[in-house]
């Protein structure tokens, strides 16, 4: 996952991998290709017109399409074509498409007020510069503007994004197309997913970023990738740019050790926990499922991805390999001498890391309560109205008056997603596992609100329910204007509640940032170490992901997962008919059953199989917040849509094994095959230049 500016370094392997552009144009993230690949809401996109025409995963934009349904228009089950752009759909008010614009190396301003300083004297002040540095930055009117941290505090980058508000929906697929396979497919080869979404991004009339109005018009992108209409088979070059999350590849052998031991079995009971109870309050009531819609498939995507995760780093041995080369990089920092000062600075990263450890599953619950609607809403409330008492600089994070904006277009999605049933249900299934916490993991304020029995706790959560306005939407938004007496105040039980749980809630905020200090200041230490160690093995070191624009590159490939199994890098419409049951989520709609036995696939059949593609396989890099990415050939032009990785791969965000890794992709011919022949939108394949059969 190269940084942009990098690739100049690794010109001379880019070229023979079959790269035919220059290397060092790559470098600037604000010059063609890559000023056309886009932050997406959780994920990545690409314009693929002069009109704002937005590829992206039909998963990424599921929250749009869940949206715009309804049990009278379900478009998630039947898809969506904007016959015109007056009949595309506005997104829900707080997707964003962030458009990157700078990133710009400012590790100097962001440490000179933090040297000398230790753990939360040391957060705060790169915090504070941080904060300093994007109110500059976001001066400038639809700037969205972040300060990332390269090698866990040992470099600093202010990241400049435009950031387009009124996004609309222009062709969706149905899920039946775009999910097909569901979660039993999830991470599996060979895939038939039909996995894309087209949208539109709109500015005001002065060409700035707007919130959705008529009188809006599409942006015009500062460049975008064409689609090709080639031929794709296996060892062609392919690179993918795109926005990957976060990975954890340079991350302590004692980190590996409690993935492994702990986090990961710990995140499969609790995701699959919430998910039960979901289908259980949720059975036979098709409105609230399609409201739970989203939620669900993030929780069986993030519980599949770590039971992967689990496997794979298992059968990497990643424990021992990491524990193993750390040892031998540390033999050789001893080697080189004046080692005392970086071994010091490494066994206190111990030391911080085993003192997170010690409450670890109270915080873990206690950061899952996001997961519900009007119960977060009333916390967000409450800690909103505490920070809007300090000056705009000295607010958190996420409460600024930029972020304030987000925060109410939020509160204005719950009704949309929230079901008081569920939400109760999945509260109490919260709490209790709290609740069987040792007592010393218990806070006093929780204790306050749920008690300290688990037989009464329905009650009390009934009790908080019945005594609140904030599952209507006008109430959550005049609080959002109300000054913070009021809310102190407030008579409503969930703000009560939330007021009095706040305090301790603080209290472990206050904990974490004083370790995330701590880590900031040295952590540098073991990444320099690593740094140097890699380098004397002729190694090339990229830094971990970290939500910025990163490049991959390599080939389409097959892989041998184990013995006598041999998996193709294509896979074709017959393995739709295959898999079809007629149930979810192998239920492909009569419509595409009629068309695939028809055989009429024109332009967009592979000439060597005779038939029609739907996915490829590549061995390029990627991770959570690469969906979407565009998939280049070796002229530029988007040949896949990323939008998974393999079953043996799912552990690549903490180690990368080559000879595991792949990515699957959307092959364009099927994306082109389906706008053609199956659910027809000529109109936006002439616009994006292609050729209709």
């Amino acid at each position: 996952m190269w940084l942009p500016a990098q690739l100049p370094e690794i010109a001379a392997q880019l070229r023979e991998a079959g790269f035919q552009g220059e290397p060092a144009a790559l470098a600037d993230l604000t010059r063609p290709p890559l000023n056309a690949v886009v932050r997406v809401g959780g994920g990545t996109g690409a314009f693929v017109s002069a009109d704002g025409l937005l590829l992206t995963n039909h998963h990424v934009a599921f929250g749009v399409i869940q949206y715009n349904s309804t049990p009278d228009r379900d478009l998630i089950e039947n898809g969506y074509v904007a016959a015109t752009r007056d009949d595309e759909l506005p997104a829900n008010p707080d997707y964003r498409v962030r458009v990157t614009t700078g990133f710009d190396r400012v590790t100097d301003r962001v440490l000179a007020g933090a040297r000398g300083k230790t753990g939360r004297a040391y957060h705060d002040a790169v915090e504070d510069a941080r904060k300093a540095l994007v109110a500059e930055c976001e001066q400038e009117p639809g700037n969205r503007c972040s300060v990332v941290d390269v090698h866990y505090g040992a470099d600093f980058y202010l990241v400049t994004q435009l950031e387009l508000r009124d996004i609309r929906l222009a062709y969706a697929p149905p899920d039946a197309i775009g999910g097909y396979g569901g979660e039993i497919d999830n991470f599996m080869w060979p895939r038939h997913s039909g996995d894309f979404t087209l949208l539109r991004t709109y500015v005001g009339p002065d060409g700035r970023p707007a919130d959705f109005s008529p009188d809006n018009v599409p942006y015009t992108p500062p460049a975008h990738l064409q689609v090709s209409t080639a031929a794709v088979e296996e060892g062609d070059f392919a690179m993918l740019a795109g926005y990957p999350g976060r990975t954890f590849r340079h991350r302590m052998a004692s980190e590996f050790a409690e993935q492994v031991g702990w986090q990961l079995p710990s995140r499969v009971a609790l995701y699959g926990g919430l998910l039960d109870t979901i289908a259980e309050r949720t059975e036979g009531q098709p409105e609230l499922k399609v409201r739970y819609a989203a939620t669900v498939a993030s929780l069986e995507n993030n519980l599949k991805r770590a039971r992967g995760e689990l496997e794979g780093l298992q059968r990497s041995d990643a424990v021992e390999v990491r524990a193993a080369d750390e040892a031998a990089m540390l033999d050789w920092l001893r080697s080189r001498g004046d080692a005392e000062a970086t071994l010091a600075d490494i066994d206190a990263v111990r030391a911080v890391l085993a003192e997170a450890s010690a409450t670890r599953e109270r915080d873990q619950l206690v950061a899952t309560l996001g997961r519900t609607e009007v119960f977060d809403a009333a916390l967000r409330l409450q800690r909103l109205a505490l920070e809007r008492g300090k000056p705009d600089a000295r607010r958190e994070s996420g409460y600024q008056l930029r972020d304030e904006p987000l925060i109410r277009a939020g509160l204005e999605r719950v009704q949309r997603r929230y079901a008081e049933p569920v939400e109760k249900a999945l509260l109490a299934s919260l709490v209790r596992q709290y609740l069987a916490l040792p007592a010393d993991q218990h806070l006093p304020e929780f204790d306050r609100v749920f008690g300290t029995d688990p037989a009464a706790l329905d009650q009390r959560i009934d009790a908080l329910y019945a005594g609140t306005t904030l599952d209507q939407a006008q109430a959550r938004l005049d609080w959002l204007q109300a000054d913070p007496a009021a809310l102190a105040a407030a008579d409503d039980s969930l703000l009560r509640a939330a007021a009095t749980l706040l305090p301790a809630l603080l209290r472990i905020e206050d904990e974490a940032k004083a370790r995330e200090g701590e880590l900031l200041r040295l952590r540098p230490s073991y990444m320099r170490t690593l740094v140097g160690y890699r380098h004397s093995q002729d190694r090339a070191v990229y830094p971990d992901a970290n939500s910025t624009l990163r490049v991959s590159y390599g080939r389409v490939s097959t892989l041998r997962p184990r013995d006598g199994v041999l998996y193709q890098p294509l896979t074709t419409v017959a393995g739709i008919v295959e898999k079809h049951t007629g149930q979810a989520p192998f239920d492909a709609p009569e419509r595409l059953l009629e068309a695939i036995a028809a055989g009429d696939f024109g332009n967009t059949a592979d000439a060597a199989l005779g038939t029609q593609t739907v996915n490829l396989m590549t061995n390029l890099d990627t991770t959570g917040g690469n969906s979407g990415s565009p998939v280049l050939d070796a002229e530029g032009r988007i040949i896949g849509l990323n939008f998974d990785s393999n079953w043996e791969s799912v552990s690549a965000s903490w180690m990368y094994d080559p000879r595991y890794k792949r990515a699957i992709h959307v092959d364009m011919r099927y994306m082109r095959w389906l706008m053609d022949k199956v659910y027809p939108a000529h109109h936006l394949l002439g616009e994006m230049a292609l050729p209709v059969d």
